[in-house]
């Protein structure tokens, strides 16, 4: 998707040539989708970070590969976001594993805090 070496942030020139979109279709897209908010440097230039990119190319399969309207593509986005992802849900059996190890480490720190 982008390149290896990763820069911190670009240019709406250079994420036209990684997405394969027009800088006026970029600019329209922040105006209409809340999650794209690519800052500004001291000059006024857009700055986009890799996570910008990520969204474009998100809202562009969105609109053009799954044929969303844009309304559609917001709210979707906006589901998303609110939605954890597989990272971030743990079954009770694995909460339970992690407050027994918890346990376990805190009676180990207590026995070595009494030598």
């Amino acid at each position: 998707m982008l390149e290896s070496k990763t820069k911190l942030y670009y240019s709406i020139k250079e994420v036209s040539e990684i997405t394969k979109l027009k800088p006026y279709v970029l600019r329209y897209w922040e105006s209409e989708f809340p999650s794209l908010k690519p800052s500004k440097n001291k000059a006024g230039n857009r700055t986009y970070r890799k996570q910008d990119v990520e969204v474009i190319l998100d809202i562009k399969k969105l609109l053009y590969d799954k044929k969303f309207t844009i309304k559609g593509a917001v709210e979707e986005l906006k589901n998303k976001s609110t939605q954890p992802t597989m990272d971030e849900t743990l079954s009770s059996t694995q909460i339970s594993a992690l407050k027994e190890i918890k346990n376990e480490l805190k009676n180990i720190l207590n026995l070595l805090n009494r030598n």
